[in-house]
């Protein structure tokens, strides 16, 4: 009995502070863990704070609107906003049309004349350092303005245009020596064409930089064909054909000068040679060797030297009214010597060009004339080393033709 009244009071006095232990965990627990629920539907309740000014944030992509570009500085484009531009002025007034009047309208066709002059001693030596008041060109009389002036060392487009007919054989000779010395003096920058001719022109090569092609087409000149010699019929094809050619032209002429069945004559060709601009001719004749021989032996007559001699007379003129030279060699050891005068004429010539005051489009033949003065007018006087006065050769084309304008 004692003992269960004893046990009784042992647990109630056990149960107590269990029981206040109990309690005070609950009311803690209770005080900690109540107001998390509201916090977080206060977060859940308030709006996202903006961030901070100074962070980064992407632009837009989108494109700004037409009118002005976006509002802020913030964006891909940044484009001014438009500034209100004053209205144009009004266009001019077209003047008033009186009834009965035509329309007209002027147009100025001023030509231009290129004219190259070669400049030597009377031994062939070229004259460097003139300046263009040196230079006084004349037309009919009267002096022109040069408006361009200009002297350079310039790379040659010519045309080789040999007689090869079976005449002789020292003709023949002749003509491939004075021809395969041309082709030796080349250089790489050079354009030539070979064309031979008997009844009729033959293009051998046109117009190539190739010297290996310039001995070929030479190479095939072995065997003539007909004896015929229509050298006016194949100057003026040749002449025919550089006409379509831009800037300078030459004519390397390797013949006897003998005409025998070509269809036009010499007014015809010389015509030709007037009216063909910026084409110089060079002759160099073949043959004389062979034609003074037969001549001191009596073999030949009066008509054959006179037909010879008119051809050299040909020759010549087709040369000067070009501005060229014509070369008559005697001897074989001629040509080189011959060649190199013969390109550095055509490299160091002075070019000259004018617009003529005569500015009528009528087609006549105006003659002109190219003078060396000094600075005070009178003639320019060249000495030579020993202070000796040397005489000036100038060789420049004798006229061209104006152009002729259809009305």
């Amino acid at each position: 009995m004692f003992f269960w009244q004893f046990a009784r009071k042992i647990r109630q006095i056990l149960t107590l502070p269990l029981v206040i232990a109990l309690a005070l965990w609950y009311s803690v627990f209770s005080l900690s863990a109540a107001p998390l629920p509201r916090a977080q539907h206060q977060d859940q309740q308030q709006p996202p704070s903006p961030p901070p000014a100074n962070s980064q944030q992407k632009p837009s992509e989108t494109p700004p609107p037409e009118a002005g570009g976006p509002g802020n500085d913030v964006g891909p484009y940044a484009i001014p906003k438009k500034k209100e531009e004053p209205p144009p002025p009004p266009p001019p007034e077209k003047p008033k049309k009186i009834e009965g009047m035509p329309d007209y309208s002027i147009q100025v066709d001023v030509p231009l004349v290129n004219l190259d002059v070669l400049v030597t001693t009377k031994d062939g030596q070229f004259i460097p350092g003139l300046k263009k008041d040196n230079f006084r060109v004349l037309e009919d009389g009267v002096r022109q303005p040069i408006s361009n002036f200009s002297q350079a060392e310039a790379p040659i487009t010519a045309v080789l245009l040999v007689e090869f007919a079976s005449t002789n054989y020292q003709f023949l000779y002749d003509a491939l020596n004075a021809s395969y010395t041309f082709a030796n003096g080349l250089k790489k920058e050079d354009w030539v064409a070979v064309i031979s001719y008997d009844m009729r022109p033959h293009i051998l090569t046109d117009f190539t930089q190739d010297k290996r092609a310039v001995y070929g087409a030479l190479n095939q000149l072995r065997i003539p064909g007909f004896s015929e010699r229509n050298l006016f019929d194949s100057v003026y094809d040749t002449l025919d054909r550089l006409d379509r050619l831009e800037g300078r032209k030459y004519i390397i002429l390797v013949s006897t000068g003998v005409d025998t069945f070509s269809k036009l004559n010499l007014d015809q060709i010389l015509k030709k040679i007037k009216t063909t601009r910026n084409v110089t001719i060079f002759s160099v004749g073949i043959g004389r060797a062979l034609v003074e021989y037969l001549e001191a032996r009596g073999a030949m007559g009066p008509i054959s030297s006179l037909t010879y001699l008119q051809a050299e007379n040909q020759l010549s003129t087709f040369s000067r009214m070009t501005g060229g030279r014509a070369y008559f060699p005697r001897f074989q050891g001629e040509l080189p010597e011959i060649f190199h005068d013969v390109a550095s004429d055509i490299r160091n010539q002075y070019n000259l060009a004018y617009h003529p005051t005569n500015t009528k489009l009528d087609g006549t033949y105006r003659k002109l004339k190219v003078e060396i003065v000094g600075p005070d007018g009178s003639p320019l006087k060249v000495k030579d080393q020993k202070g000796k006065d040397v005489k000036i050769q100038v060789m420049a084309r004798d006229g061209y033709t104006a152009k002729h304008t259809v009305e």
